[in-house]
């Protein structure tokens, strides 16, 4: 089931190349935005309640695909990268392990602990 999840989000990310392919942006724009999403994590600086809920909001992936939506609303190609950018970045951490944090650590997600196994 993981390889089928990990195929699944490997999908998404190259679906979040082709859209941005469309956009107007200079290449490296991708590479150099990607790992924004996880300045979300400074959340945990005010506990892991907090850290959770925030890391969780900018890691949604529907928050991504509205984001999107609203930026081919607006005709606005800004808001559009930023839901690309958004979508590329939580399929990416799904493909490597990473999930959606639960409350009671930063380790504990929906796709199972993150780290070595004791």
């Amino acid at each position: 089931m993981k390889t089928l999840l990990r195929l699944e989000n490997l999908g998404l990310f190259i679906l979040s190349i082709y859209l941005f392919s469309l956009l107007d942006f200079p290449w490296w724009a991708f590479p150099a935005c990607l790992l924004l999403p996880d300045l979300s994590m400074i959340g945990y600086a005010f506990g892991n309640k907090f850290g959770a809920m925030l890391y969780n909001f900018f890691h949604h992936q529907l928050l991504a695909v509205v984001v999107y939506l609203i930026g081919i609303y607006f005709h606005s190609e800004w808001i559009q990268f930023v839901g690309i950018i958004l979508l590329a970045h939580s399929v990416m951490d799904r493909i490597f392990g990473y999930g959606l944090k639960y409350f009671s650590s930063f380790k504990d997600t929906h796709l199972g602990k993150i780290g070595p196994s004791n």
